[in-house]
């Protein structure tokens, strides 16, 4: 794929915030499609998970035959970001969930599952995001949390890209990237502010 190419990105299409994922990777500048069959996932260049509720979305990847097929396509290599329960379907590690809930295994990082609190103790702050924020002239990242989770640990292969800058959560990390995978514990989806999706489609074209 050549630097000048719009990527084909799909966006998990069974649960959670996919019209506004579809919509931010437009405006990043790639082709964005849903994806619910095998077929659909075999056709594109990458991946964005999208928030929702992560077991509904374990569940799901089993009845449509997606886990398997998306483990594969992780393991070759494909491009993956995942946003809020996107995190926790990308990590390898999850504490507070089901124990029969599967997931991904492309990010070697343990998660806490609804670790800021319930619905209601949604927040927004802005924080700084490295390779983005820290660029000339850039201003912090308005980043909206939503009975998200926070990565407890990461290994030494995992780069730490944003942390919470104030508050009960001081230092709590909230986004990774791990070669190809990026996470955030936030919604960029939702915001308006497109940086994060950029960040993703260059990722992609590269």
């Amino acid at each position: 794929m050549s630097a000048a190419t719009r990527p084909r990105i799909g966006v998990l299409a069974l649960q959670g915030d996919v019209r506004e994922h579809v919509h931010a990777l437009h405006a990043a500048g790639a082709e964005a499609v849903p994806v619910r069959r095998q077929a659909e996932l075999d056709e594109v260049d990458a991946i964005v998970i999208p928030g929702g509720e992560s077991t509904t979305m374990s569940k799901l990847l089993g009845i449509f035959d997606l886990h398997d097929p998306l483990v594969a396509r992780l393991r070759d290599g494909m491009p993956a970001y995942g946003s809020c329960a996107g995190m926790i379907m990308l990590a390898s590690t999850i504490l507070d969930t089901r124990p029969d809930a599967r997931h991904l295994d492309a990010l070697d990082i343990t998660v806490r599952r609804n670790a800021f609190g319930r619905q209601v103790e949604s927040f927004e702050t802005d924080l700084d995001f490295a390779g983005i924020t820290d660029r000339p002239g850039a201003q912090r990242m308005r980043a909206v949390f939503i009975r998200a989770p926070w990565v407890e640990s990461v290994s030494p292969d995992v780069e730490v890209l944003a942390r919470v800058p104030e508050g009960p959560a001081q230092g709590r990390i909230v986004a990774v990237r791990q070669n190809k995978v990026l996470a955030t514990s936030f919604h960029p989806e939702v915001t308006g502010d497109r940086r994060v999706h950029e960040y993703f489609v260059e990722m992609v074209r590269r």
